[in-house]
């Protein structure tokens, strides 16, 4: 694509933001193994940060196709089909995680 700005662009601050939390939380996992911290309680750290990058994939795919799949239907040809073989492919790798 020729525009060199992304879908994201204007809430890259937001997204990372929300990116350091989920490292954050990463961390914390880390630690509460180092400190041999109970089962249960480190699974359910585990499923928040899942939540946490769910919920940022799902946000970032909505941008992705409002912007870069939009502006390549409108643009036409092969590009526009491109980008949504593109989308299918990285709804169906979110589905299956």
């Amino acid at each position: 694509m020729d525009d060199p700005t992304r879908g994201y662009s204007a809430h890259k601050e937001s997204h990372l933001k929300r990116l350091r939390r989920v490292e954050g939380q990463v961390r914390g996992l880390q630690r509460m193994v180092e400190e041999d911290k109970y089962c249960i309680d480190i699974l359910t750290q585990v499923s928040a940060a899942t939540r946490a990058l769910q919920s940022f994939s799902l946000e970032l795919l909505e941008e992705h196709l409002a912007h870069c799949v939009v502006t390549a239907a409108q643009k036409g040809g092969p590009e526009a089909g491109e980008k949504v073989r593109e989308a299918s492919e990285a709804i169906a790798r979110l589905v299956r995680s």
